[in-house]
């Protein structure tokens, strides 16, 4: 009877083994869907915006402005006075406030109440027929530019599973600009140089507009170099290509990325029967975070498949703290024909999954459903004997 009873008990697990191992052979192809969402807030994009000013900063400065600025004017009694500034070098920014928008239109960052320092170098030279010779003169000048608001509208949507970043709008405005000049007999020819604050402030704006366009582009060069796999081991690689466009909203960017675990060779495929049939975007209710992860079941049980087919779900168990358990002598009041046959020697387990453990996730818990055979072995000199073999079926539930 306890035969028949542990006969039964084998053919049921068996069955319930087998039917996990066919869903685990009816699993599809899902590159093109989303597993892991990944949502920025708005503490989050304050500080990427953040970094993404400070870096700016660092490469626009020092920044020379390319042109050389002419000016020529007719002044009674002295005649064609020819002025010239060159050597215009952007040498510091402070930004007094910027703030990121998220729109339909594509994320505006502003900076605004700016200030910029310049240095130049001036010079004048005139001659007329009262003086038959040239006079010249010249010296260095620094300039304040005040008030400067620097803006840009960034585009970002999923190019072939990376992100492409565009510059869809930027522009810089000057509001108020001082000029104080230096050497020669500069206050003399104060007058004469703040005329050229409109052309100075227009090279302002478009020096930082070129940069910035610069910039961007290299930004956007490195979004699209970052890898689509990211290896974990010799056996696994995270799958982190980019799935349809990001989502903006008033205060958030939401990403969604494939996330699933594959091996490398070929793209693990995960069963419809695990996925859930909505997966919720992430709700961050603490809007102190500055991210949110939202995670599929599908996730685990991808790299539950993985590790089951490398084979890493097999152990050998041959010492416990009780080592008195793995001789045929502990079990001789249990099992009596096991010591009679094979008495005083060693036994060890062989535990092995028979096939991928299923994880379960709902809205409180995190379960798994795992199917195991377990093989005694006894060991008789060099020979290993498989006497018994149990195959179970346990659940895991962690609230």
């Amino acid at each position: 009877m306890a035969s028949l009873a542990f006969f039964f008990v084998l053919i049921s697990s068996t069955f319930l083994s087998s039917q996990a191992n066919n869903l685990h052979l009816q699993q599809l192809r899902t590159q093109d869907e989303s597993f892991t969402s990944i949502l920025v807030s708005q503490n989050g994009l304050d500080f990427v915006k953040d970094l993404l000013v400070n870096e700016a900063i660092s490469s626009i400065i020092p920044l020379q402005l390319p042109a050389t600025i002419e000016k020529s004017a007719r002044i009674p009694f002295l005649g064609n006075v020819h002025m010239v500034i060159s050597n215009v070098t952007i040498y510091k920014i402070d930004v007094l406030a910027s703030y990121v928008k998220l729109g339909n239109s594509g994320i505006a960052i502003v900076a605004s109440g700016t200030t910029c320092n310049l240095t130049m170098n001036w010079h004048y030279s005139y001659s007329s027929w009262l003086v038959p010779i040239e006079i010249s003169d010249g010296g260095r000048a620094s300039v304040e530019v005040e008030g400067m608001e620097v803006g840009l509208t960034l585009g970002l949507e999923n190019h072939e599973g990376t992100l492409k970043l565009s510059l869809l709008e930027s522009g810089c405005y000057v509001k108020e600009i001082t000029i104080k000049l230096d050497g020669g007999a500069s206050w003399l020819y104060q007058g004469m140089i703040n005329a050229f604050e409109e052309q100075i402030g227009s090279a302002v704006e478009s020096a930082i507009t070129n940069k910035l366009k610069d910039g961007i582009l290299k930004l956007d060069s490195f979004l699209q170099s970052l890898p689509k796999e990211i290896p974990l081991d010799d056996n696994a690689s995270l799958n982190v290509s980019f799935v349809e466009n990001p989502e903006l909203s008033s205060s958030s960017i939401e990403f969604d990325i494939n996330g699933l675990f594959t091996d490398g060779k070929k793209v693990q495929p995960v069963s419809n029967h695990y996925r859930q049939v909505f997966q919720p975007s992430v709700f961050c209710i603490d809007q102190s975070k500055m991210l949110g992860i939202s995670l599929d079941e599908a996730v685990f049980n991808s790299a539950s498949a993985l590790y089951y087919d490398a084979e890493f779900m097999e152990w050998i168990v041959d010492k416990v703290p009780d080592q008195a358990l793995l001789n045929t002598a502990g079990w001789r009041f249990i099992i009596p024909q096991l010591y009679k046959k094979y008495p005083n020697d060693d036994m060890n387990l062989n535990i092995s999954l028979s096939s991928p453990p299923v994880i379960r996730i709902s809205e409180h818990n995190i379960g798994a459903t795992v199917y195991a055979d377990v093989i005694i072995d006894v060991v008789e000199g060099s020979q290993v004997i498989s006497v018994a073999c149990i195959s179970l079926v346990s659940l895991l539930i962690r609230t």
